[in-house]
């Protein structure tokens, strides 16, 4: 196998004529200088040098590697310069998937203090709710995902099993109810109250873990209205259309206009996390972004 050192010797004995001089270019002995050629004409399996008397002359085939050398020697120290950049965090991407609500309150936090102290880092985003956006990660997609699980038997803790679990936050799940309904004001409300209520319902995560809450309690709620959309959700219970159960975080994100918010009861609550590749983690882009998701968190 050919080696970049072994190259680098090439080239300067071609340019220097011998291999003393060689070695007082590269700073090395004139012994080092012909161990390397050996080997270097050992690894190409034929003569690369024609020794005469002092002199040094290229074979055909050293000509051709050294013609070569130039080329692989430039783009291995262009290599070098932009893999040391993107350890230094002078360079480099991360291409972060996150959920809606997600992306509204703790992404924008953590990007621009990303940008703010790295602005060298490049960092994409795209929208996907879990369990998408963790296959996204799985299959090489993004570098991070946010995520979230809801406790209980609905969802099994070995799911993340093979990822770097970081989490951010507990988010606890909030009723909403019209202005004028008849639990608008109530401190708190239980879930069983709302049974003969239309329901608008959220993601097909949360759709799913707002039946098995419902059913726990003894009825099956009547959705009415599905969407993804947080803000269509907020805007369905304002119009009186239903109620709905909503993490804060994506209450937070949405101008609640017509809307009454009451605690639940049993609390309901969902795990936040961002989630990498345990070989993903160790590159500095990713650890830096996922520092800056937690300190935007914790805020």
């Amino acid at each position: 196998m050919i080696e970049a050192r072994h190259l680098r010797v090439l080239r300067a004995v071609a340019g220097t004529g011998s291999f003393s001089a060689a070695a007082r270019e590269l700073g090395c002995t004139q012994p080092a200088v012909s161990q390397q050629m050996k080997a270097l004409e050992q690894s190409a399996g034929t003569p690369l040098l024609i020794r005469t008397g002092r002199e040094m002359r290229l074979t055909q085939a050293g000509e051709a590697l050294v013609r070569h050398a130039a080329g692989i020697l430039a783009g291995l120290t262009a290599a070098e310069e932009e893999v040391a950049a993107i350890a230094g965090l002078r360079a480099g991407r991360v291409r972060l998937v996150s959920f809606p609500s997600g992306s509204s309150t703790l992404v924008p936090t953590a990007l621009a203090a990303m940008r703010a102290e790295h602005p060298g880092t490049r960092i994409s985003l795209v929208e996907a709710e879990p369990p998408r956006s963790v296959e996204m990660l799985r299959e090489g997609d993004c570098d991070l995902a946010l995520a979230f699980r809801y406790g209980g038997a609905a969802h099994s803790a070995a799911e993340w099993d093979d990822l770097v679990v970081r989490p951010l936050l507990t988010d606890r799940l909030v009723g909403l109810v019209p202005e004028g309904h008849r639990l608008a004001g109530a401190e708190r409300v239980g879930m069983a109250e709302l049974a003969d209520e239309p329901w608008i319902a959220g993601c097909p995560r949360c759709r799913r873990h707002l039946v098995e809450v419902c059913e726990g309690v003894g009825f099956t709620p009547r959705i009415d209205f599905a969407t993804d959309d947080y803000p269509a959700v907020v805007g369905l219970v304002g119009a009186g259309l239903g109620v709905a159960v909503l993490p804060e975080l994506a209450v937070e994100s949405v101008r609640a206009k017509g809307v009454s918010t009451v605690a639940v009861e049993p609390a309901v609550e969902r795990e936040v996390v961002a989630l990498t590749l345990p070989d993903l983690a160790r590159v500095p882009a990713v650890a830096a972004t996922l520092a800056e998701l937690e300190r935007a968190a914790a805020r």
